[in-house]
């Protein structure tokens, strides 16, 4: 019986999944829409509209603690450009918490909650597992 045991383990150690949810948090922010597995994306519901509620507030405490939900990119390791993934931008975190607290508060300043909505595609073909769309509602696409 999982008695008190309220989140996913996700296959990962708690210190990854911390990681993977302030990867995907930053990602979903960034783009306003992202694909991952259905497990993933109902996972990273609460933690980012609790990140929305915190934007809304606007204050600088509010800020600061929104700022735990992002990574802050490759900042503080002494990144080679060659090794950078993807060509990824390595203030990322500084972009989504910038847009947290001036896009998306202000869209969502009305709405009491319910920022996110996750859609189901169907199966992966190489392992099975269930994708889904996670997506902010009331975006222009």
């Amino acid at each position: 019986m999982r008695h008190l045991n309220a989140h996913r383990k996700l296959g990962r150690t708690s210190s990854h999944r911390k990681s993977l949810l302030r990867n995907l948090a930053t990602s979903l922010v960034l783009n306003e829409r992202l694909i991952t597995t259905l497990q993933k994306a109902k996972e990273l519901r609460p933690f980012v509209e609790r990140a929305v509620t915190l934007g809304k507030r606007g204050d600088l405490h509010a800020r600061r603690l929104a700022a735990g939900y992002f990574h802050a990119g490759n900042q503080g390791w002494n990144a080679n450009p060659k090794r950078l993934k993807h060509g990824a931008d390595r203030t990322a975190g500084i972009a989504a918490l910038a847009k947290l607290f001036d896009v998306l508060a202000a869209r969502y300043s009305e709405r009491k909650g319910g920022y996110t909505r996750i859609l189901k595609l169907g199966s992966r073909r190489g392992d099975g597992a269930e994708l889904a769309v996670i997506e902010f509602v009331d975006t222009e696409r």
